[in-house]
């Protein structure tokens, strides 16, 4: 079986090329044609030997996962549908802004942590994705974005009257400049193919995104957070959405077994290998569930010590959710509790609301292994 070359970050790909008998410097050769430049046919990586890019063609492959929809929003938000084979797709979002295109990228097939006002979580769980499957997503994002790019800036100069491109229609189809694992999935469940695929976003010779560019969410598993300090402390959110632990069990189950302050505790240890960062803490603002201004001030005594941003989540509906979202007026009061209290906190624009591509919607498909499907079913049928 042919050897998928986006599994590979730097180090792995250097021991591919020296198993073959080729010197070390290969590997950053051929980062670049694969990351930076988007090629998958070694016939076009003109600066290897043509020997060498036999051999390659021979053994690997370059392959990202499959398009299986494409949908753009009203606003501009993009929502791709990727197959991970038998039967399972996971969704990848691209935002465009004025200043900033953001890609969120899945992690999982599905997700086993089960938050109830999660539509990804409403699916069970199927796998975890490989490197080349995270990787990949903004492998092919980059280069389908830039092509589009170029083919739009090439358009407008032809059509133009005096050969330049109006400044905010330079930004059409740009490039990602930020990437967040918000998508599908846990991704500290998934640790070690994450930490892999953060890397290569990182790295020089591929995306050379900052660490700060580039955003973990986690719902809290703490050994992970842990883990991820040591390994590549990016940008951490924390899916908080509750101020007690007896709410947060409702909402995020594995809250049972890392409470907050456990996970308080695991943020404030994150911090110390970059102090100068702080922590996103997302909050989903669920109708007379956890909006209220005593759950603003409770919120406010809990993270008031810790570095950190408060992003109010409106939430976003799906089929049997169970939850509503809260009114304007009570996210615009419980902004306004933390604010005062000196917490810089924003409340997220919903994007792509009308595609399910926003936070919380996406669901892909997933050939669920845990059956939480049949046993709900069982459960409300008894």
């Amino acid at each position: 079986m042919a050897i998928n070359l986006l599994d590979f970050d730097s180090a792995g790909l250097t021991r591919f090329c020296t198993d073959m008998g080729e010197k070390p410097y290969r590997a950053k050769q051929l980062l670049r044609w694969i990351h930076q430049l988007g090629i998958s046919d070694f016939s076009e990586m003109s600066d290897l030997a043509k020997a060498f890019r036999e051999k390659l063609a021979a053994l690997s492959i370059i392959r990202s996962p499959e398009v299986i929809n494409d949908h753009v929003a009203a606003d501009g938000t993009r929502k791709w549908l990727l197959s991970t084979g038998a039967g399972n797709a996971v969704e990848m979002v691209f935002i465009p802004e004025v200043n900033r295109g953001t890609l969120c990228i899945s992690s999982q097939v599905g997700c086993a942590l089960a938050c109830s006002f999660c539509s990804t979580g409403k699916q069970g769980f199927n796998r975890n994705l490989t490197v080349a499957e995270i990787i990949g997503q903004l492998w092919w994002a980059n280069k389908m974005l830039k092509t589009e790019k170029t083919h739009e800036t090439s358009f407008m100069l032809e059509n133009s009257t005096n050969g330049r491109i109006p400044h905010q229609e330079k930004n059409i189809g740009r490039a990602i400049s930020n990437v967040v694992l918000m998508g599908m999935g846990e991704p500290l469940a998934n640790f070690e193919n994450v930490v892999t695929a953060l890397g290569l976003m990182l790295d020089d010779n591929t995306y050379g995104l900052s660490r700060r560019k580039v955003t973990v969410s986690t719902s809290g598993l703490v050994p992970a957070m842990d883990r991820l300090r040591e390994r590549c402390p990016v940008a951490l959110a924390v899916s908080l959405h509750a101020p007690n632990d007896a709410l947060r069990d409702q909402l995020v189950p594995i809250n049972k077994k890392y409470p907050i302050k456990m996970l308080l505790a695991a943020c404030e240890r994150y911090l110390q290998a970059a102090p100068r960062d702080f922590v996103t803490f997302e909050y989903v603002m669920l109708d007379g569930v956890n909006d209220s201004i005593e759950h603003a001030h409770e919120l406010v005594r809990l993270v008031k010590k810790i570095p950190c941003k408060l992003n109010l989540i409106p939430f976003n509906s799906f089929a049997e959710s169970g939850y509503k979202r809260s009114s304007p007026e009570a996210i615009r009061i419980f902004r306004d509790v933390l604010l005062q209290a000196g917490l810089i906190t924003t409340v997220r624009k919903t994007r792509g609301d009308d595609i399910d591509a926003a936070c919380g919607q996406l669901a892909g498909q997933v050939l669920d292994k845990t059956r939480r499907v049949d046993r709900s079913i069982t459960k409300i049928a008894g």
